[in-house]
């Protein structure tokens, strides 16, 4: 099966799986989607959505949120990863929006990446999921599938994300992004699967025997 005929086949068994992907992280706007996806690194979805609806009460923005002090936000958001440092990034990009952008998030990809903690993928999340724009993040479990779909050489994010825009039609990647997120934690997880072991790699593979050694 060439590279083509793989991915539509991923395509289409993720569209019958996961026809209409919900968006992981709980959030009511733009904004609180920016916080909430800078909170998720090195942290799980399910923790940071059990930790902001508390921040998020009544702060549904950046004026609000600033207004709390870094400190504050710290002891709303202690229990994750990285608390001290999102803190103050989540300090710093709230005023920065409230400053500059009159209190509303960017809404492209430069300004974005500009503020405090925003990557690229971060930045490509907000973009994709609150603005529509199509882009498609590569996070640990895109870039994995990836790999054990032979759809990149997973040398890095950045080519894995290239790849897959070459690979896969625009009007899909938001999707996408989301329906191999939903499948990585599934059914093909770090630990669960090889490249050999659930369903969706031994149709695409099924002489495979070697497990695959993903890069990270």
């Amino acid at each position: 099966m060439k590279k083509a005929e793989r991915a539509n086949l991923i395509m289409h068994r993720l569209a019958e799986k996961y026809p209409n992907p919900p968006i992981p992280l709980n959030h009511t706007n733009s904004f609180t989607l920016l916080v909430a996806v800078v909170l998720s690194a090195q942290s799980t979805d399910k923790k940071v959505n059990e930790i902001t609806p508390a921040l998020f009460k009544n702060r549904d923005n950046a004026e609000e949120i600033n207004k709390l002090g870094k400190d504050v936000i710290y002891e709303y958001i202690k229990q994750i990863g990285l608390a001290n440092t999102k803190a103050k990034h989540i300090y710093e990009l709230s005023k920065i929006i409230k400053r500059d952008y009159s209190n509303k998030v960017p809404d492209n990809l430069e300004d974005l990446k500009s503020l405090p903690g925003v990557g690229h993928k971060t930045a490509s999340v907000v973009m994709s999921q609150a603005f529509g724009v199509p882009s498609f993040p590569v996070d640990t479990h895109i870039h994995r599938l990836s790999q054990r779909w032979k759809l990149t050489t997973g040398k890095s994010v950045e080519q894995t994300e290239k790849d897959l825009k070459k690979l896969f039609p625009k009007e899909k990647w938001n999707l996408l992004h989301l329906q191999i997120i939903y499948y990585g934690r599934e059914y093909c997880t770090a630990r669960g699967c090889d490249g050999t072991k659930c369903y969706l790699c031994k149709e695409l593979f099924p002489l495979r025997k070697k497990p695959i050694i993903c890069n990270k």
